[in-house]
């Protein structure tokens, strides 16, 4: 594939200042987009300042649905990456966590991409892409809000890509095994507690049982993915899920 050239291209990319997002609005910039970084964490102004003019920040919680309706925001990229994990047996998970991560990884990129659409629309060319997970495909025990956001948004991104195909707006997922981001370090705890294992045994025991391939992925490889995805090589490329799970699903 040659070099991707989106100069010209506004992108907003959400979970932006850390991990996935910090990478995916590192790889569009490169590629000559203006991004605009969305995240709670104040650090999102640093990921944006290191894109220099071409960076944006916006401090938002995305859970506070109310204050998505008051921002403006005109894209012809969207990467849905925000998110949040929360590890416990069903009978123990906190009705108010399951709220809030379907609010975040379902419910706000709903009402982000029903924003957006319209100027997509008028363009006639947009690229939405969802971080989903392996998890949007296969399920784990003990993270029964995280697999559900998941599975929604695979769903969502189907529909998008059923209404916005003719109308030039490609809508896919890239649904990636464990990555190397402080989600994944900030849940070995928990993991641990809940499996009864040691910490230092969960990345071996629990992350990397069924990928082929034992590793973490990178999130700079995720960020390719998402960069291809915005490319003219892949403008036919459209309701579908692009896995970087290692084998994990080939079981």
């Amino acid at each position: 594939m040659g070099q991707v050239d989106l100069a010209g291209r506004i992108a907003v990319v959400t979970g932006a200042a850390s991990g996935i997002g910090a990478a995916c609005a590192q790889a569009l910039s490169a590629a000559g987009a203006r991004v605009v970084l969305m995240d709670r964490d104040e650090r999102v102004h640093d990921v944006a300042g290191e894109l220099g003019g071409s960076g944006e920040a916006i401090v938002a919680d995305l859970t506070d649905l109310a204050r998505l309706a008051e921002l403006d925001l005109s894209a012809d990229i969207f990467v849905n990456n925000a998110g949040i994990q929360h590890v416990a047996p069903v009978e123990e998970f906190p009705p108010e966590m399951f709220h809030r991560m379907l609010a975040l990884m379902v419910e706000a990129p709903f009402l982000l991409v029903r924003r957006l659409l319209p100027g997509m629309y008028e363009r006639g060319w947009g690229r939405i892409v969802h971080i989903s997970s392996v998890h949007g495909l296969r399920a784990s025990a003990y993270k029964s809000a995280y697999v559900t956001a998941k599975h929604g948004i695979e769903g969502l991104s189907k529909v998008l890509a059923l209404e916005g195909g003719p109308r030039g707006v490609t809508s896919n997922t890239i649904c990636p095994a464990y990555v190397r981001t402080p989600l994944v370090e900030n849940q070995i705890v928990a993991q641990a507690r809940t499996h009864g294992i040691p910490e230092s045994e969960v990345v071996e025991k629990i992350m990397l049982t069924e990928p082929a391939i034992k590793r973490l992925i990178e999130p700079a490889e995720v960020a390719e993915a998402v960069r291809y995805l915005c490319s003219d090589a892949a403008s036919f490329v459209n309701g579908t899920s692009l896995v970087l799970d290692g084998g994990w699903t080939a079981r």
